[in-house]
């Protein structure tokens, strides 16, 4: 109400503003006209005197030879000057030499009044407005000798039109009575106006807020894009070099295990166990880089989460130290998962690990896990600034491990994932197992990503897809013990000529009779003439134009009953170990004698 009656009195101070100056416009446009007419009066008077001087210089000529043809056309001339009503020429006598009147009754008084010249001609210009015209004489002047005068008369106004020409002037006192009403009106449409610019700007602001986050939402996928083609480019070179140094490693264990068997020193025994063990770091090594990579050969199985998880408790609280809390959280009902069991445990214990070392000073470490249903339209909502959700639509079981540690810097976070990336003192880690838990969980069909704030702590999450099998009780049956080879003809088949030469050795130590192919082709060949042979081990990668996985599925096609052994250091592998039993490289001849024996149960060939 108080607002209402400001407003009204504001209105009234305005009409009564609105009221002087309506009256001071009236009496400011009579002071207009009255200079206005003065000056209108003189500007045609002015005029007037031009046009005379043009017709005095122009029938100049025509009196001095008395030419009055020609003087007549001159002020005949005039005639299209409608303003012009009369015009005549005078000789230095003052007679008439030329007259021009518009109307019959000028022509009849410049008999008379008009005839003469108002002035003398000596007397020079002359203009006197009278009764709506303008009198102007002129003298005409050549050589200094005056030949005679022009005398022109030229209309004003008249009164009634300047009185129309100036009604205008009333116009202003009807128009200072509707200012009033009119700033009222204006100040109504001035309102509509503002509420209408307020929802329009409000609507900008909004249209701008959600332009604004579209724009962060695609940066945020560039930028996860730009990730994920990194990632993939260091996966595929970390998966080449992986390979070429398992094939090194396994042609240094062929080497240990011969020079084990022929040597006799006891002073070598030592050196042949330490180098072992280098060739056990570096398998390690390869190993995290063909899980970063995505290459190694997973063997999935349906998980129960939380069983598994449990049942680690005690190894993930070893792993701490007595100042860190070890929590779970885990939804009741958390659906199984279907992924290689050994990896799993793997990526937890890693994770727990660099945990470990984010807590210096001790803290928490909360273990969480519940069941997550992705939708494609749900944007990037519980996978971090890496949000896949178009990929990953489905159901998962999402486990975290939430630590109270120092926490990572935007930059850290960065490249969190990478291979060899760390921020651990020289000797203090490999910067692996990030990249080893990153691998394994995209090979699994699904992914991970890191929460973490400076000084507020880390929370790595795995997202891995739900199984609809039933995890079976129980683990795998343990592997028999390895046999001689007793003989047995066997094909090896190893295109590097290294881990060929010194494998082969080692296997015929093992008591079989070894024939050995680099190639596929070669193999094959060998099959197709007839060779008699009790097993296949065969490398997967190979040169030629078939891989070992080829030759595996033509030789059991040929051969169903001969036992098959794949060996690879590489991707191919993950799909080969569906198909066949597979032995990952580098492995340990006694590795490879076990998976042998279990293979090897067919005829014995007895040499002679």
């Amino acid at each position: 109400m108080t607002r209402a009656s400001g407003t009204s009195g504001i209105w009234r101070q305005a009409s009564a503003v609105a009221l002087g100056i309506a009256v001071a416009l009236l009496i400011a446009g009579v002071a207009i006209a009255a200079y206005n007419e003065r000056a209108y009066t003189m500007q045609r008077a002015d005029e007037a005197s031009v046009q005379a001087r043009i017709l005095a210089a122009a029938v100049t000529a025509a009196l001095a030879f008395e030419d009055r043809e020609a003087a007549q056309e001159y002020v005949n001339a005039l005639g299209a000057n409608p303003e012009v009503e009369a015009a005549s020429v005078f000789d230095a006598a003052g007679l008439p030499f030329v007259t021009y009147a518009r109307t019959a009754v000028l022509a009849v008084s410049s008999a008379d009044g008009f005839a003469g010249p108002a002035v003398s001609p000596a007397d020079g210009f002359a203009a006197s407005p009278a009764d709506g015209f303008i009198d102007v004489t002129a003298p005409v002047v050549q050589g200094g000798i005056v030949l005679g005068s022009v005398h022109l008369r030229s209309v004003t106004e008249p009164f009634a039109a300047r009185l129309e020409r100036y009604g205008g002037i009333a116009l202003l006192v009807t128009m200072g009575v509707l200012v009033v009403v009119v700033l009222g009106a204006a100040h109504a449409a001035l309102s509509r106006a503002n509420a209408e610019l307020r929802q329009q700007a409000s609507a900008l602001a909004e249209a701008y807020q959600k332009l604004k986050a579209e724009t962060e939402e695609r940066e945020r996928a560039e930028e996860a894009l730009r990730q994920s083609q990194k990632m993939e480019a260091i996966g595929q070179l970390s998966g080449g070099v992986a390979h070429d140094f398992n094939n090194l490693l396994q042609a240094m264990s062929g080497c240990l295990r011969l020079i084990e068997r022929k040597a006799a020193v006891p002073e070598i025994r030592p050196l042949i166990e330490a180098g072992r063990q280098a060739v056990d770091r570096g398998a390690k090594l390869t190993q995290q880089l063909m899980a970063f990579a995505r290459r190694q050969a997973l063997r999935p199985e349906p998980v129960d989460v939380e069983g598994r998880l449990r049942g680690m408790s005690e190894l993930l609280a070893r792993a701490l130290r007595a100042d860190i809390e070890l929590r779970m959280e885990l939804e009741r009902g958390l659906w199984p998962i279907e992924v290689d069991p050994t990896q799993f445990e793997l990526a937890v214990l890693n994770l727990a690990v660099n945990a470990r070392d984010a807590m210096p000073d001790g803290g928490r470490l909360l273990v969480e896990g519940r069941n997550l249903t992705l939708s494609s339209d749900l944007g990037p909502q519980g996978l971090g600034p890496q949000g896949l959700a178009q990929e990953l639509a489905g159901d998962y079981v999402r486990l975290s491990l939430t630590d109270t540690g120092q926490g990572m810097s935007a930059e850290v976070l960065a490249r969190a994932f990478e291979p060899f990336f760390t921020t651990k003192g020289v000797g203090q880690g490999t910067g692996l197992g990030l990249s080893q838990v990153y691998g394994f969980a995209r090979q699994s069909g699904g992914t991970a990503h890191i929460d973490s704030t400076p000084g507020q702590g880390t929370s790595i999450v795995l997202m891995l897809p739900r199984c609809l099998a039933t995890p079976a009780p129980g683990g795998p049956e343990p592997a028999s013990a390895a046999g001689p080879g007793g003989g047995r003809r066997l094909l090896f088949v190893e295109d590097d000529p290294v881990v060929g030469a010194m494998m082969a050795s080692a296997i015929e130590d093992l008591g079989y009779v070894v024939t050995r192919a680099v190639s596929a082709d070669e193999a094959l060949a060998l099959v197709e003439r007839g060779e008699e042979f009790d097993l296949l081990f065969t490398d997967v990668v190979m040169p030629g134009t078939a891989s070992g996985l080829d030759l595996a599925r033509e030789v059991r096609r040929l051969r169903p009953a001969m036992p098959i052994l794949l060996t690879s250091g590489y991707n191919e592998g993950a799909q080969a170990g569906k198909e066949f039993p597979l032995l990952p490289k580098p492995y340990r001849v006694e590795t490879l004698a076990d998976a042998l024996a279990n293979l090897a149960e067919g005829p014995r060939v007895v040499s002679s």
